[in-house]
């Protein structure tokens, strides 16, 4: 206990003079006892979807008890064969590897014209960037599938892809990160001839491999979890992600033991991408947004 009030007093706004005041330690004492509590509540439902995984039909359907009797792990390995969760993961791979691009590429592009070309009537199309986040997705889900009906492009990855090239809040993580890159090397670049493509694929890219990774998180965790869209756009098809799929199962012959599974599958990877890369998020989103 002592050795966490130290690390908080050297790092946190809480000082070590201050934690000598009784109050104070109260205080720290309370918020301690009450993020402990929000981690248990968080962690409590993934924890038991693990667990229940375990069990077989049988015992899921007659016995309450939260840790199975035993931890057979070919429970879920026949689940992940019999549903053939590894054709659905390959088509999740697929979907956010081109998100992935199209997020720095397009929404890269943008950013760094807002902020260092600034073409005539940047203001304008910043602003409505801003206002593009008051929108909620879900009010232009209907006319963004009827486009993509209309031309064609149903039962493929395109338009997941470009749904993702087109985000807001990405445009301004990168507009507010090379507001910070230092104009002179801008100038200097076109003084020797190069273009503003040039600049931005040789220049301004290499320098922003921190926004760029925190971009790229947001996009897989976005395309791995998305459902509607992707329910609506491959339905039917070869293609179906993880998340549509798990959906479709309600349907069919999986009981529920299997459908807890699949859902474990579909939860690990959002998990360890997180786990890996929590600092690089929490630090470069903060940074950029105080440098906007």
């Amino acid at each position: 206990m002592k050795a966490n009030i130290k690390s908080v007093s050297h790092n946190g706004i809480i000082r070590e003079f201050d934690l000598k005041q009784w109050p104070v330690r109260i205080l720290y004492g309370i918020v301690f006892a009450i993020g402990i509590l929000v981690i248990i509540v968080s962690i409590a439902p993934i924890v038991w979807v693990i667990l229940q995984g375990f069990k077989d039909i049988r015992e899921y359907m007659s016995q309450t008890n939260i840790v199975p009797s035993k931890f057979n792990f070919a429970n879920y390995l026949r689940t992940w064969n019999d549903l053939k969760f590894l054709q659905y993961y390959r088509n999740s791979f697929i979907s956010i590897v081109g998100s992935a691009f199209c997020a720095v590429f397009f929404n890269g592009l943008l950013g760094y014209a807002l902020s260092k070309i600034k073409p005539a009537g940047s203001r304008i199309v910043y602003g409505l960037v801003m206002w593009g986040m008051l929108i909620p997705a879900t009010t232009s889900i209907v006319p963004l599938f009827v486009n993509i009906s209309r031309i064609g492009l149903t039962g493929s990855f395109l338009p997941l892809w470009l749904n993702i090239g087109a985000n807001a809040f990405y445009v301004i993580l990168f507009k507010n990160f090379f507001d910070s890159l230092p104009q002179s090397l801008i100038e200097a670049a076109k003084i020797d001839g190069a273009t503003d493509f040039t600049i931005f694929r040789k220049i301004a890219v290499p320098l922003s491999q921190a926004i760029i990774m925190v971009v790229i998180m947001y996009a897989i965790n976005a395309a791995w979890s998305d459902f509607l869209l992707p329910y609506l756009v491959l339905k039917g098809s070869a293609w179906e992600t993880v998340m549509v799929r798990i959906f479709q199962f309600r349907t069919s012959r999986a009981n529920q033991v299997e459908i807890l599974r699949s859902v474990v599958f579909a939860i690990i990877p959002p998990i360890l991408l997180f786990t890996i890369f929590q600092k690089q998020i929490t630090q470069v989103t903060l940074q950029s947004g105080i440098k906007g």
